[in-house]
């Protein structure tokens, strides 16, 4: 199942350029491999990869120093895995306000495929 970025209407894609903003070369590694293991595991499930609602999945990616990434995703009707947001997650939950970010992303890709 090939991974695809999220473009917003500007052009913009904002996992790639968040992955490009974090500091460490090894972190983008990590949260790279972690998306391809999903990409050539697909269906895959915990530790790696996790459904929450409304059809999104996360990848979870460790960085050690008590850091954790997040990359939220869905499977498009093109059998495609969008890479909707990107975050480090600094609370137990999934904060709110990063799930319905994603959850516009995906509604704003979904009608570009119609």
């Amino acid at each position: 199942m090939p991974a695809i970025f999220y473009r917003t209407e500007a052009g913009g894609e904002p996992v790639r350029d968040w992955l490009k903003s974090l500091p460490s070369r090894d972190d983008r590694k990590r949260i790279g491999y972690d998306i391809e293991t999903v990409e050539f595991g697909w269906p895959i499930g915990m530790p790696v990869c996790r459904r929450l609602d409304d059809g999104i999945c996360e990848v979870r990616t460790d960085l050690g120093q008590n850091r954790i990434a997040r990359v939220l995703f869905y499977i498009d009707k093109l059998g495609r895995m969008v890479l909707l947001h990107g975050f480090i997650k600094k609370t137990q939950r999934t904060p709110p306000s990063d799930l319905n970010l994603a959850r516009a992303n995906k509604s704003k890709h979904e009608r570009g495929l119609q």
